[in-house]
């Protein structure tokens, strides 16, 4: 199976190392099985659509533990979506354990103790970070407590399809973040069984995605859609800190910003209000003013800048 990334595999310290994966992954405790003191090893970040991103890379034989006591000084504010891409590593998670080989895939929960152990040299791994909040009001319960993925399900294939294409293409980064989350939840889903519904959030969530970039979609509109008040609708979005609006301008401007980014250096000062309009704006000023609020530039520097 062809490589996703290729991290580069520095000798350093061991408490270097642990304070970087520490730095972009939480409290984690590395323990190498050699004495030396030195393991060779990197971490990297980089944004893929919606997703931060970690690659893992570490040689030899490693211990990575997260427990109780690293739970508690830092609480688990996303899930880990591992994707082994070369070597072997075995996961530990609430009683069960997984090998994983190249393309194997497994879920990993903040909140509860796991463990890692590498083998052999040269692993390397993909961590996608997916922000627990959302995951558990799209998904429910399904989504917790260590999930392997299964590469013999079909939906596996399609995962790894999209995310190959999601690290190849510098377009439809959106589009393809959405794609590869609808995936994620039907195998979650698949997995509780047939009688599995959808909650209340996740069905805005949905309509949103679908319909984010009609102008005339507002709170008013998603909540009739799902028969309920537009305070109801209010309150399930609390979980996710954010109101349904903010909701549906976050899409708007992801949307926006991902076209202005896909735009050739020829185009590049023509057609923003264009895109804006397609993104579901009606008010330029509104546009550009939300615009450079989330994201610290201009629509016209983005599209240059790419």
């Amino acid at each position: 199976m062809q490589s996703l990334l290729t991290p580069v595999h520095t000798p350093v310290p061991v408490e270097v190392l642990e304070a970087e994966i520490r730095r972009i992954c939480g409290a984690f405790t590395l323990e190498p099985t050699l004495s030396s003191g030195i393991v060779a090893g990197d971490v990297a970040t980089r944004r893929m659509g919606l997703f931060e991103t970690a690659i893992v890379g570490l040689d030899a034989s490693k211990h990575v533990e997260r427990g109780a006591k690293a739970i508690r000084q830092d609480p688990g504010e996303h899930f880990f979506l591992l994707v082994q891409d070369t070597g072997q590593c075995s996961v530990e998670q609430n009683g069960r354990v997984a090998d994983l080989e190249p393309g194997d895939m497994f879920l990993v929960d903040s909140v509860r103790p796991s463990r890692f152990l590498y083998r052999g040299i040269r692993s390397s791994q993909v961590s996608i970070h997916l922000p627990r909040n959302e995951m558990v009001h799209r998904f429910g319960e399904a989504c917790t407590g260590g999930v392997s993925i299964s590469r013999s399900d079909p939906l596996w294939l399609a995962m790894r399809a999209v995310l190959t294409k999601m690290i190849d293409s510098s377009t439809a980064q959106t589009q393809l973040g959405e794609a590869f989350l609808c995936l994620l939840g039907a195998y979650l889903q698949s997995t509780r069984g047939a009688g599995a519904t959808e909650t209340l959030l996740s069905r805005a969530l949905a309509l949103i995605d679908r319909h984010g970039v009609d102008p005339a979609f507002g709170p008013r509109e998603l909540a009739s859609r799902l028969n309920v008040s537009e305070r109801m609708l209010q309150r399930h979005f609390q979980a996710l800190g954010e109101t349904p609006g903010h909701r549906l301008l976050n899409r708007r401007l992801e949307i926006a910003y991902s076209r202005l980014s896909a735009r050739s250096r020829q185009a590049a000062n023509d057609g923003i209000a264009a895109i804006a309009y397609d993104a579901g704006f009606n008010d330029l000023s509104y546009f550009y003013r939300e615009f450079r609020k989330k994201y610290g530039v201009t629509p016209g520097a983005v599209a240059r800048c790419h």
